[in-house]
């Protein structure tokens, strides 16, 4: 049986726990927090008040952090992106009674709301040039995103697992900033998208455990690939206004690394959790050339670490269109 058969079949056997997965792993609309669940209600007499508020808080963050919070807002903006990346995946819409639609459409919903709460944020603080970052955002949707899948489910999984444990790292840090600074509304609401994060960072490793039980040789190569050609963040094609695609990326990327929010060492140690909790070292009776990506991937994080002393990140914060 081909490459591409096998995948189908295995997606087709995935299918059949959906809705173990769903109730596992996502939470029911009519119970699940809503934007407007954390920000000032503009029916009430005190939402003026309320913004005031908001806005005073917020003049406490600094430049690094708005240039993090703000990256971090158009990413998940992008969600139409990641969306119809995951509907071409092989399988999702192969799979008779659209098992896989019916996760990636809940999934997407479920993202969906991140956006929305940071935008909002974003437009009532005050300290931002909105034009400038919604110009970004429509870049960044139009411009798309190249991760090396094409269409492989096994290293999409891959791709999606490490991509959601990054962006809890990322949510959950900026979260204990914007606390430290006294903001306790941005650090509940970036609390809250990490949860999210995490939650679905579990179900695509789960998908990857299921997969390894069932393929493990192949499974073990995508990881592999995916390992050796690095994961790159959905944000690497980042610009403002007239810029080159992927010009502020690097400038996005040193904030981070400076404020500690994501960082190389945060890629690492996702890594070996990974290599954890998929038992990596463990498998047995795998093919000889999947004997030789466990071997890769088992050495990766002590290279990686090497590498890592000799990051120089600058000091300088780069200019923003975005921030006033």
């Amino acid at each position: 049986m081909q490459k591409e058969n096998i995948r189908l079949e295995v997606m087709r056997h995935l299918s059949k726990d959906m809705d173990a997965f769903m109730k596992d792993y996502l939470i029911s609309i009519d119970t699940n927090w809503q934007p407007s669940d954390f920000l000032p209600d503009s029916s009430k007499d005190t939402f003026f008040d309320d913004v005031k508020e908001l806005q005073g808080a917020a003049r406490e963050l600094s430049y690094d952090y708005w240039a993090v919070l703000i990256g971090d807002t158009i990413t998940e903006e992008a969600l139409p992106t990641y969306e119809s990346w995951l509907m071409c995946v092989e399988g999702v819409e192969a799979v008779q009674g659209g098992e896989w639609t019916r996760w990636v459409k809940a999934w997407t919903a479920e993202e969906n709301r991140h956006g929305d709460l940071l935008n909002k944020y974003l437009y009532l603080s005050g300290r931002v040039n909105m034009r400038a970052v919604e110009t970004s955002t429509q870049y960044l949707i139009a411009d798309g995103f190249d991760i090396g899948t094409s269409g492989d489910p096994y290293k999409s999984f891959v791709y999606t697992s490490f991509q959601e444990l990054a962006t809890n790292v990322s949510h959950r840090r900026t979260a204990s900033l914007a606390k430290s600074a006294g903001n306790g509304l941005l650090s509940r609401m970036c609390g809250q998208i990490a949860a999210d994060e995490l939650r679905h960072a579990k179900a695509y490793k789960a998908f990857i455990s299921r997969i390894f039980e069932v393929d493990p040789s192949e499974m073990m190569i995508a990881f592999s690939y995916m390992m050796k050609k690095k994961i790159v963040m959905p944000a690497h094609f980042l610009r403002e206004a007239y810029g080159e695609k992927g010009s502020i990326y690097d400038h996005f990327s040193d904030a981070a690394q400076r404020l500690g929010v994501y960082t190389t060492r945060d890629y690492i140690s996702i890594m070996e959790s990974l290599l954890k909790d998929w038992n990596i070292e463990g498998m047995r009776g795998l093919t000889e050339e999947a004997e030789k990506a466990q071997e890769f991937v088992m050495k990766l994080p002590e290279r990686l670490t090497k590498l890592a002393d000799r990051v120089k990140v600058p000091e300088q914060s780069y200019k923003f269109s975005w921030i006033d």
